[in-house]
C-alpha cells in the first residue's frame, strides 16, 4: 500500500483524489488544503479524508507529498517539503522562473528526494507510439509538427520523441496571433451558446544542435473542442508517425501501416479499467489525449514512486522538469519578441 499527502485543492489536485478512491487496494491518501471550505469541497469531490491542519496531515504519516499547487508557488512549496525530509512528486510546472528551477536544482544536489508528474508521455496511446519510435520503426526522428500540447507539455514530448538530452542546447523564434473561435466545450462540459472567443495561438520554430527541427503550433482552446482537433507528427528516413497511424519501410522494403491504439504495459495492468478497455476496442484516426488516459498515466507516477524510495529509478527526474520548464521560458520570451531569435546554452545549473 502507497500512501501519500496531496498539497493542494485545485483541478488538477482532485485527480490525486480520485486515483486513491479508484485503487483503494493499491493507494490511501490525504488532501492539506488551504482553508476549511477547501477541505469540505476536496471530501465531497473526491471523498477522500481532507485537512488544514499540518500536524494531522504529519500524523497521517505519507510515504510522499504530492504537491499540486498553482504553478507560482509551486517550486517554493515542493521546496519547502523537501526540506521537511519528505520526497516529493511535484505537479507541472516545477517552477515559473530560472530561479525557481535553481533553487530545486540546488535541493537535489543536497539530496533532496523531488521528481515531477509529467504525464502525458504515459498516456497508454502516445506511450505506445513512442515504444514504436524506439524500436526504430521510422529510422532516426528528424523533424517534429506538434499541436497537441501547450508548453511545458509539449517540450516533454518533443525531448522524448525526438530523442533530444535536457542539456542539447538550441535556437528557436516565433510568433502569436490572435484567434476568433466557437466555444464547443470546456471542464464543466459542453458550451451551446455559439460564443466566439479570442485564443492566443502560439507558433514556432526549434532548431536543436543536433540538426533536428520541430514546429510547435498550439491554441488552447485545441484541448476542449469539438472543431479543433490535436496533431502530432515525427519524421524519420524509414517513415513517419502521425496522429495514430505510423507509416513506415519494413525489412523487406515494402511499406506498412500501424495503427495505435492505447495498450496498457504489463507492469500497470493493475491500473486497468472498464474505460480503458472500451477505448482500446475502438481505433481512432484523431489523436485526442483524454481524461481517463491521463488519470491512468498519473497514477503510473504514485506506483513508480513506490520503486523510487526504495532506491530505484525517479519516474520523471527533476532535470528533465528543469529542462521542459526552461524550453517553456524560451517559448514565452518568443511570444513577446516576434520572430526574434532566443539561444539557449541548454541545461539551466543549480548554482
Amino acid at each position: 500500500m502507497i500512501s501519500y499527502l496531496i498539497v493542494g485543492s485545485g483541478y488538477r489536485a482532485e485527480y490525486f483524489g480520485r486515483i486513491a478512491g479508484r485503487y483503494p487496494e493499491l493507494f490511501r491518501a490525504m488532501f492539506l488544503c488551504r482553508s476549511e471550505e477547501k477541505v469540505k469541497l476536496m471530501k465531497a469531490h473526491t471523498g477522500i479524508e481532507s485537512t488544514k491542519d499540518e500536524q494531522t496531515a504529519l500524523d497521517f504519516a505519507p510515504d510522499f507529498v504530492v504537491v499540486a499547487v498553482d504553478r507560482g508557488h509551486m517550486a517554493e512549496v515542493a521546496g519547502d517539503w523537501a526540506e521537511k525530509g519528505f520526497s516529493v512528486l511535484a505537479e507541472t510546472p516545477v517552477g515559473e522562473t530560472e530561479d525557481q528551477l535553481r533553487s530545486l536544482l540546488r535541493l537535489q544536489q543536497q539530496g533532496a528526494k523531488i521528481s515531477c508528474c509529467e504525464q502525458y508521455h504515459r498516456q497508454p496511446l502516445i506511450a505506445n507510439g513512442l515504444k514504436a519510435l524506439a524500436e526504430g520503426i521510422i529510422g532516426k526522428p528528424s523533424s517534429m509538427y506538434i499541436s497537441l500540447l501547450h508548453d511545458y507539455h509539449a517540450a516533454s514530448l518533443i525531448r522524448k520523441g525526438m530523442g533530444i538530452p535536457a542539456d542539447e542546447p538550441y535556437r528557436l523564434w516565433g510568433i502569436c496571433s490572435e484567434e476568433p473561435v466557437v466555444e464547443t466545450d470546456s471542464r464543466a462540459g459542453a458550451i451551446w451558446n455559439g460564443r466566439i472567443k479570442s485564443e492566443q495561438r502560439m507558433t514556432a520554430q526549434i532548431v536543436f544542435a543536433s540538426g533536428k527541427q520541430v514546429i510547435y503550433d498550439f491554441c488552447p482552446i485545441q484541448y476542449r473542442s469539438y472543431i479543433r482537433s490535436r496533431h502530432l507528427v515525427i519524421r524519420g528516413e524509414k517513415g513517419e508517425w502521425s496522429d495514430s497511424i505510423i507509416s513506415y519501410i519494413d525489412k523487406a522494403g515494402e511499406p506498412q501501416k500501424r495503427f495505435l491504439l492505447p495498450e496498457i504495459p504489463e507492469k500497470y495492468r493493475c491500473l486497468d479499467t472498464q474505460e480503458l478497455r472500451d477505448r482500446r476496442r475502438n481505433w481512432q484516426d484523431e489523436l485526442a489525449p483524454d481524461t481517463v488516459q491521463d488519470e491512468f498515466a498519473i497514477a503510473t507516477f504514485l506506483l513508480d514512486m513506490g520503486e523510487y524510495l526504495n532506491g530505484g529509478e525517479s519516474p520523471y527526474p527533476l532535470t528533465e522538469a528543469v529542462a521542459d520548464a526552461s524550453l517553456w521560458l524560451a517559448l514565452k520570451r518568443a511570444a513577446v519578441n516576434p520572430m526574434c531569435r532566443i539561444d539557449s546554452e541548454g541545461m539551466i545549473e543549480g548554482k
